[in-house]
């Protein structure tokens, strides 16, 4: 796939075919790795529309069963620091909005280029806990307000999604995990029409309590 892959990223309006080339590298990785996937789906998504796609984070493969999951084209807000990983890496770079956490330049730079991409017709896939917690006990982190002020701003729906097994399958300790099955549920959504910026707050405690009912939900 590696010609096809970089022929598509050579502008930006190739992007929605390297997507598509990137759902069928995921489901690879997945099923490669002895990870099947399950979904229920409380709503749809609606072809040709923008959402914001928020989700618990507790693994690598999030990104991976994300891309399995949702079919509409949509780009990845992540952490610079994965731009390391070999080869990933390269195209992570240029088809992801980076953020570097340390750098509120970079924080603006990330609303701007988050809003073109939007204006695209793409959708934009945020975990809004801002990384995975070191503490692996933790159910769900707190949320950071970025998701919910871009939703708010471009009166968008937002997408919560529950994956609860994607950490007992592949953690970030060394040595654990085991093949199987990953659940995934996707939640009705929630509209964002009518809201304004000093919404931001109770919209994003608002999308944390329905993941983290969620997630409790998976564990009863």
């Amino acid at each position: 796939m590696l010609p096809f892959l970089l022929i598509s990223i050579l502008s930006e309006k190739g992007y929605p075919y390297f997507f598509k080339m990137a759902r069928i590298w995921a489901k690879f990785i997945l099923f490669g790795m002895g990870f099947y996937y399950t979904v229920k789906r409380e709503q749809k998504l609606i072809k040709g529309k923008s959402y914001m796609i928020v989700a618990n984070h507790t693994s690598m493969t999030d990104i991976m069963l994300m891309l399995a999951l949702i079919k509409n084209p949509f780009v990845f807000v992540g952490k610079k620091e994965l731009v390391k990983i070999p080869l990933f890496g390269f195209f992570y770079k240029r088809t992801c909005i980076l953020v570097d956490r340390s750098s509120s330049r970079s924080k603006n730079e990330v609303f701007k280029r988050a809003q073109s991409r939007l204006n695209q017709g793409l959708s934009i896939c945020i975990f809004p806990e801002g990384g995975v917690p070191d503490d692996e006990s933790i159910l769900l982190d707190e949320f950071k307000d970025g998701a919910f002020r871009l939703a708010i701003d471009h009166q968008i729906p937002i997408v919560p999604i529950v994956f609860p097994d994607n950490k007992e399958r592949f953690s970030y300790t060394f040595m654990s995990g085991s093949p199987g099955k990953m659940r995934a549920r996707i939640l009705p959504f929630i509209e964002t029409k009518g809201l304004t910026i000093d919404h931001r707050k109770e919209l994003r405690d608002q999308v944390r309590d329905i993941i983290y009912k969620g997630l409790i939900d998976f564990q009863n």
